[in-house]
């Protein structure tokens, strides 16, 4: 008998029999949701991650949704929603997860759950992490800490990432993704560079097997950015061609940064023509009542197509998110400078976003328990985005992020819905083109199971991948819900879009 292949299989044999004890805590497995009578289609687990610091930790609140087909070896997805400040149980209560919300029939009533058929967990396990610290349910007991950026907030997450594989290290050997939207435009590519920091260096421990990353219509690089409005304006056919032609006269096709007082007046005229349209969704309409709600079914002189706007295959609506005073017609340009990207974001009245169904659910302390969230006494009310941080946007441009990031082989989708404002398909389309690199897969229309065109799409070298979402919104899941699990299923299973 060979003795050492003995002792080899044994060790083995020993190392996945500790790992199983070790793997999933008991008292992070959900067992039932208020509002929720069916049967859970995977698991579910949630709770704090403790990131210990001098003198106070950081408790970072995750939920975890396992894969409904194949969580041994479906991909492990990170979620992170933007801000910076908004929670990621955005996702899961109007993007992609596991759930339908429904608003309760009466007020103060809790909403009702129904089995989402278009959920990313159909495909994938999938993390929503609330982060930074102040953020969602994680919290500090020092609001000292609630003084972050994107260098600091990328550290964390990625500490908090060793700890949860730690806690779960059945999933070590999946194919790890991250994925997120709008200001995590930031947060995903700057994580993912502190991973692979990390995967190098000596000591970390666990390794973590990162594949690839996606971002939606996300926050990338200043100039891209504010470039990016015009353009779109004009396509869309919400400035005339007088307008555009002024305008890029006087400013030259460079809106960011431009010294003449002519380009500031022009680019002013701009915004005039956009006050009242809804900037995450150009097709929907903005309506404002003294408690800042709406009611387009009670709108008796809406035309019936516009009643019809933002339905979805959900029982819950899209919700229409309405303007106060938000960008970009807070501030006049002056000096032909446009805010830079955080003050356009931290302007936005978040009061104008209707997160009722979520806010219902999220403060209720039956569900809070079954959740294993913090109870309102101890970290307050939840809230979709959070006004408590002080945020710095000290990463600068992710371009060279992402240069760096395709070098090295990981493969990366940007996805755009075309009818956003907020971040315009037409400013991730041309940042993704100045990367240089040769296209592989011209730009074509791509279908999802319904034989309709859902968008287009471009295939780079160095695996980059551009998709737009025909008449999706901002959050590109909650607009278009099979659409999106289209995409990502066979993106993540590396079939062509």
């Amino acid at each position: 008998m060979d003795y050492k292949l003995f002792f080899i299989i044994l060790s083995i044999a020993l190392g996945l029999a500790a790992m199983q004890t070790k793997a999933a805590p008991k008292d992070a497995l959900i067992t039932s949701l208020p509002g929720f009578n069916g049967t859970f289609q995977s698991k579910h687990y949630s709770g704090y991650v403790t990131l210990k610091g001098k003198p106070h930790h950081q408790y970072l609140f995750y939920y975890f949704v396992e894969s409904e087909r194949n969580p041994s070896k479906d991909p492990v997805v990170l979620w992170l929603n933007g801000g910076p400040g908004c929670s990621s149980m955005d996702g899961f209560v109007y993007e992609h997860g596991p759930f339908n919300f429904k608003a309760g029939k009466t007020h103060g009533t809790l909403p009702t759950l129904h089995i989402n058929p278009y959920s990313w967990s159909k495909v994938s396990n999938i993390i929503y992490l609330d982060s930074p610290a102040g953020v969602g349910f994680s919290y500090s007991k020092s609001t000292n800490l609630y003084e972050t950026g994107d260098l600091e907030a990328a550290s964390y997450t990625h500490k908090f990432l060793l700890k949860w594989f730690k806690k779960f290290p059945e999933f070590i050997s999946n194919p790890f993704y991250i994925a997120g939207e709008s200001y995590a435009g930031v947060y995903v590519p700057t994580l993912a560079a502190e991973i692979v920091t990390g995967n190098g260096s000596n000591g970390t421990s666990p390794i973590i097997n990162l594949k690839g990353y996606m971002v939606g219509n996300g926050v990338t690089d200043q100039s891209f950015d504010d470039n990016a409005l015009v353009p779109f304006a004009h396509g869309m056919g919400l400035i005339s061609e007088e307008i555009f032609e002024e305008v890029d006269a006087a400013c030259g096709a460079d809106y960011h940064n431009h010294p003449s007082e002519h380009c500031s007046k022009m680019l002013n005229k701009v915004f005039d023509s956009l006050v009242g349209l809804n900037v995450y969704d150009i097709l929907e309409p903005c309506f404002h009542n003294s408690n800042g709600e709406e009611d387009l079914n009670k709108n008796k002189s809406l035309p019936s197509s516009f009643k019809q706007l933002g339905k979805t295959d959900k029982p819950l609506p899209v919700r229409k998110r309405m303007f106060g005073r938000a960008w970009p017609f807070q501030a006049p340009v002056r000096d032909g400078t446009l805010p830079s990207w955080p003050e356009l974001i931290t302007n936005v009245e978040v009061e104008c976003i209707n997160d009722r169904v979520a806010s219902a659910w999220l403060n209720d302390e039956k569900v809070r328990k079954a959740i294993h969230a913090g109870a309102e006494s101890e970290i307050g009310e939840w809230e979709l985005c959070c006004d408590d941080l002080s945020y710095d946007h000290d990463a600068g441009s992710m371009i060279p992020y992402h240069k760096n990031l395709t070098s090295l082989g990981f493969r990366v989708l940007i996805f755009s819905g075309d009818h956003d404002m907020c971040v315009p398909y037409t400013g991730s389309q041309a940042w993704t083109r100045s990367l240089g690199y040769k296209t592989v897969d011209e730009w074509r229309p791509w279908s999802s199971s319904i034989d309709q065109v859902a968008g287009y799409v471009q295939g780079y070298d160095n695996n980059l991948t551009f998709v737009t979402i025909k008449g999706a919104g901002h959050t590109v899941p909650e607009y278009k819900p099979r659409e999106s699990l289209d995409f990502y299923s066979r993106w993540l299973e590396g079939r062509p879009i």
